[in-house]
C-alpha cells in the first residue's frame, strides 16, 4: 500500500480511542498531554499534519518534528515509548498540473507498562491523563491509586473489613463522584481511594466516565 492509501485509509477513521489527529506542533507540552493519555489507556496514534476535518496540511519545517521528539523525552515523566513514522502524499493538483507534496507524521504510542505516564504541564506539575473516546482527561486519584498498586511486586489483597462493608453500602445502587462517596461513607478520602483501586481492581467495582466527571458503582 503506498504512502497516500495508507494515510487515507488512518483518516478516514476518524479520532476515536486510539487515533488522534494534530494540525500542528506549536507547543511540545500539549502534544504530551496526548502521548500521556495513550501510553496510559491503550496506546494509540497521533496523525501530525492532519486537521481535524481529516485534511492533510502537512507538517511545515523540521522545528515541528524536533517538538515532537521533545514531547515524549522532555515532558513526559517516565519518558514515553514513542515511534515516529514520516509520509509523503500528495493530496491535492497544483494551479501546474503536478502535485503539492505533504509531510504526514504517524507518532505511534505503545501502551505502557510503567503507568502512570505524566505530562509536565508549563506550571511544571505533572499530572497523567487517559483517553476516553476521543478526548485526552486528567486521570483520577482512583486511576493514580490502581496504577501504584499495579506496581506492587507483591501485588494487593482484598480482606472484607467494616470499612469496606460501608464503603460498598455506600455505592449500593449508586453511581457517586469520589467526593460523593467520601461524604456518603464518611471515611476519609485518602482510604476510599485506596479502596476503590482495589475494588476496581477486583472486579467488584467498577468506574465510567458521563458528562464531565468520574463516577463509581458496583458490579
Amino acid at each position: 500500500m503506498d504512502d497516500k492509501r495508507y494515510i487515507q485509509r488512518l483518516i478516514s477513521e476518524g479520532e476515536h480511542q486510539q487515533q488522534d489527529f494534530k494540525y500542528k506542533v506549536e507547543d511540545a507540552v500539549k502534544l504530551a498531554k496526548s502521548v500521556s493519555a495513550f501510553a496510559n489507556t491503550d496506546g494509540g496514534r497521533l496523525l501530525i499534519g492532519v486537521r481535524d476535518d481529516g485534511h492533510m496540511s502537512g507538517v511545515r519545517d523540521e522545528e515541528e518534528i524536533y517538538m515532537m521528539h521533545q514531547a515524549a523525552y522532555r515532558y513526559c515523566r517516565p519518558q514515553a515509548s514513542i515511534k515516529f513514522d514520516t509520509y509523503h502524499v500528495a493530496p491535492q493538483e497544483t494551479t501546474g498540473g503536478g502535485r503539492k507534496m505533504r509531510t504526514i507524521v504517524v507518532a505511534t504510542v505503545p501502551p505502557s507498562d510503567r503507568r502512570p505516564v505524566c505530562a509536565i504541564g508549563n506550571d511544571g506539575r505533572q499530572r497523567a491523563y487517559i483517553r476516553i473516546a476521543d478526548e485526552n482527561i486528567v486521570a483520577s486519584p482512583v486511576h493514580l491509586a490502581i496504577w501504584r498498586e499495579a506496581q506492587n511486586p507483591q501485588g494487593a489483597m482484598m480482606t472484607y473489613t467494616d470499612m469496606v462493608r460501608k464503603l460498598m453500602d455506600s455505592l449500593q445502587g449508586q453511581r457517586l463522584t469520589l467526593n460523593q462517596v467520601v461524604r456518603r461513607s464518611a471515611i476519609p478520602r485518602h482510604k476510599v481511594v485506596t479502596l476503590l483501586a482495589r475494588l476496581i481492581r477486583f472486579h467488584i467495582a467498577q468506574w465510567e466516565y458521563d458528562d464531565q466527571q468520574f463516577l463509581f458503582s458496583l458490579y
